[in-house]
């Protein structure tokens, strides 16, 4: 009962905390947006309970990504006359929704089944923060986005915006780059139960999640410059999600799988040293 409630607690002030960066962005849209976000989440979270499954999760949190980027687009065209900018980072977002979402899909139906959720499935309100939790992700990721396309004049497009999209294009290449060679490595039958460390997973053990924060890290920088007053703390999105994969769902959980397959071989260990776990090349710093 009390673990039950604990993750009441949780899910509920995961919401309070992204309805609280949309209301400081002062624009009722992107209130609206937030709690279509979660609302996407709870909804289907029925289903998955029920039916005691996780195979639509990742996807769902794909289509909520589209749906909401969607609905400001809409909503900002017809109060104002949507740009270019406006059209490029709502574009961004949802081409990578759509790479991202079907990869995820593609790769847990091969599966069968996701490990992560084999403990969590069972419980209804531990199942239903995580649905919350990715209403979160979905929320704050997107924000900074979200609000630029919202704004009074629309995404602003500078030197500042290009350079965004350029560091935009360079994480979304590193994540489908690094997410194909994994991909084409595990179906090699030589390389069963083998740790891959060749191609863009030789310069980081993590190269895909690399991807990933250097692309909204781009995204922030293409909303900057349409965000005024409140709306700057949108920009958390890269942070938000470099705690997230690092210390939450990603890299930590990799981690330790990994050191319990393979840590007592001597190539392993020697890959974890010359390899930085995260950023390319920043053992050279060290």
């Amino acid at each position: 009962m009390k673990q039950s409630l604990l993750n009441l607690l949780f899910s509920l002030i995961a919401f309070s905390i992204a309805y609280s960066i949309a209301l400081l962005t002062g624009l009722a849209l992107i209130q609206q947006a937030v709690l279509i976000a979660f609302l996407i989440q709870w909804i289907l979270f029925i289903p998955a309970y029920l039916f005691q499954t996780e195979k639509f999760y990742d996807i769902t949190g794909s289509v909520t990504y589209i749906s909401i980027v969607t609905y400001i687009s809409v909503q900002s065209y017809y109060a104002i006359n949507v740009n270019i900018g406006s059209i490029l980072l709502a574009s961004c977002i949802i081409l990578w929704a759509i790479r991202l979402g079907s990869f995820l899909f593609t790769r847990i139906h091969k599966a069968g089944e996701d490990k992560r959720f084999k403990l969590i499935k069972p419980s209804p309100t531990r199942f239903f923060m995580t649905w919350t939790l990715q209403g979160m992700w979905v929320s704050i990721c997107s924000m900074c986005a979200l609000t630029a396309i919202a704004s009074k004049n629309g995404v602003v497009q500078n030197g500042v915006f290009y350079i965004g999209m350029a560091i935009f294009i360079l994480g979304f290449l590193v994540e489908i780059i690094a997410d194909w060679q994994k991909s084409s490595f595990r179906k090699n039958p030589t390389n069963k139960d083998q740790f891959i460390a060749q191609g863009l997973w030789s310069y980081s053990r993590h190269p895909n999640y690399f991807g990933e924060i250097t692309l909204w890290l781009g995204i922030s920088i293409m909303s900057f410059s349409s965000l005024s007053g409140w709306q700057y703390i949108t920009l958390i999105s890269p942070l938000f999600t470099y705690l997230l994969l690092v210390y939450i769902s990603g890299v930590r959980i990799l981690e330790i799988s990994g050191m319990e397959k393979w840590g007592h071989l001597d190539s392993y260990q020697q890959y974890i040293r010359r390899t930085p776990s995260l950023f390319p090349f920043s053992n050279l710093f060290k």
